[in-house]
């Protein structure tokens, strides 16, 4: 009970350091701003960690209170003593896919043989919606919006990315088929490093240059190898280190708020001429994925279970991944900017949707008595 006390007695601060924040907004004193929204923001992702139904907005609220750092400070986070902190956007999601590959096992693969009908239609869905909503939505962009054509392929890009990490979370939360979950995100990471390439050759190719050859090579040392290798070392040493497995985690998430952090500061000028169009675009670049992903199982008469995996999946992309990808093209701070919009956003997205799934029963007995696959 007491710990419940102070958790609503920081929600109460934050909700005052908001107010302040909106406050000096509207007497125009910019300068004050982000000293009262940054705190009230991680005031908010602590009040929440004290309840159960908001717990899983934690981290999302956290990944917003460091965009809000960036946007407001970006001076800290472009470079120190010569030191260029984009070069760590490459480590960094190095990083992440070997955490992914530490979680995962070769059985995970499995999931190929036990329901090919449903990782195809995943994959396949994946690989065909998002990338075209991406094309639309850029073309819609630089059509009646005027975006840099460098912003509109940023759009095409994280359309073209494989699944992330968090669908896998989120299709547990929502009571879809998580190993048919684990399954799509491995297959299309797997592809990533052909067909990502060939796609933004074929989408994107009319506004930036595409490096195919380049690019292949780009998401095979960010992705594969790191994944390989956390494949291996979870083979030879899974449950051996306590402290490893516990830490992987944090240093995952971490990871992905330093890269969200290093993007915003780069493309800050960019990201505030075009941002609340931009946002609104991804928002519906990221909803439009759940709605065609789970009407294309429908389509295929998946069940219940499978088609709100299948949403999930081509809903949610690999924002890492297509942030690397906009660091090794040279345009972090203009491809850049529509991923880490993306990756910020479908956790809100995301979490929403499985809290909903979660209360609502899979109402045929058939689905309801059906194993996971496993």
């Amino acid at each position: 009970m007491k710990n419940l006390t102070i958790y609503k007695v920081i929600l109460v601060l934050s909700l005052l350091l908001l107010l302040s924040a909106i406050g000096f907004a509207i007497a125009g004193n910019t300068a004050l701003i982000g000293l009262f929204l940054v705190p009230a923001f991680l005031a908010l992702s602590i009040g929440f960690r004290g309840y159960n139904s908001l717990k899983g907005y934690s981290y999302t609220i956290l990944i917003f209170a460091a965009a809000v750092t960036a946007l407001f400070y970006p001076h800290l986070f472009v470079e120190w003593n010569g030191f260029m902190f984009a070069s760590l956007i490459i480590p960094l999601i190095q990083l992440i896919m070997f955490g992914m590959g530490t979680s995962m096992s070769f059985h995970d693969f499995v999931g190929v043989v036990k329901a090919p009908k449903g990782v195809f239609l995943g994959v396949i869905s994946h690989f065909i919606i998002m990338p075209l909503l991406g094309f639309t939505l850029a073309t819609v962009g630089m059509r009646f919006f005027e975006f840099n054509p460098e912003i509109a392929a940023g759009i095409i890009l994280i359309g073209c990315s494989p699944n992330g990490m968090a669908s896998n979370v989120i299709s547990y939360l929502a009571k879809a088929n998580l190993a048919l979950s684990i399954t799509i995100t491995a297959i299309s990471t797997m592809l990533a490093p052909l067909v990502t390439p060939l796609l933004m050759k074929l989408l994107a190719g009319q506004f930036v240059e595409i490096n195919v050859l380049h690019m292949m090579w780009d998401i095979l040392k960010m992705v594969i190898l790191p994944i390989g290798a956390g494949l291996l070392f979870n083979s030879l040493f899974s449950g051996k280190i306590k402290w490893f497995d516990r830490a992987m985690p944090f240093l995952s998430m971490f990871g992905i708020i330093g890269i969200i952090v290093i993007i915003t500061a780069a493309g800050r000028d960019s990201l505030l001429n075009v941002g609340l169009i931009l946002v609104v675009l991804v928002l519906v670049h990221n909803i439009c994925g759940y709605l065609l992903g789970y009407w294309s199982g429908r389509l295929f008469n998946m069940n219940e279970r499978d088609c709100r995996t299948i949403a999930i999946e081509v809903g949610m992309q690999n924002g890492g991944l297509a942030s690397g990808l906009a660091k090794g093209m040279g345009k972090i701070a203009t491809v850049g900017l529509a991923p880490v919009i993306f990756s910020s956003f479908m956790n809100i997205t995301g979490s929403l949707l499985a809290s909903y799934w979660h209360r609502k029963p899979i109402l045929d007995k058939a689905e309801k008595e059906e194993p996971v696959l496993i």
